[in-house]
C-alpha cells in the first residue's frame, strides 16, 4: 500500500513541476530556467518506472492478468 502513496506522491511533484514551468514560460522569465523544472519531471518519470519494475518484480504490486 505504500508503493501507492508514494508513486502518486510522485505523480503530484511531476505536474507541480509542469505547472512551475509553464509559469515561467508563461512570464517569459529570463532570470530562472525552465529547464530545471522540466528534467525534475522527466527525472521524476524514470524513478516511478523503476520503482513499478522493481514492484512488480518484488511481488509488492501484482499487474492485471486480463488487461479487458
Amino acid at each position: 500500500m505504500i508503493i501507492k502513496f508514494v508513486i502518486g506522491g510522485l505523480l503530484i511533484f511531476m505536474i507541480v513541476s509542469l505547472f512551475q514551468a509553464m509559469l515561467i514560460m508563461i512570464r517569459n522569465d529570463k532570470s530562472k530556467s525552465m529547464t530545471k523544472y522540466i528534467g525534475r519531471r522527466v527525472l521524476t518519470s524514470a524513478i516511478i518506472v523503476i520503482i513499478m519494475l522493481l514492484a512488480v518484480a518484488t511481488g509488492l504490486i501484482e499487474p492485471n492478468p486480463k488487461p479487458y
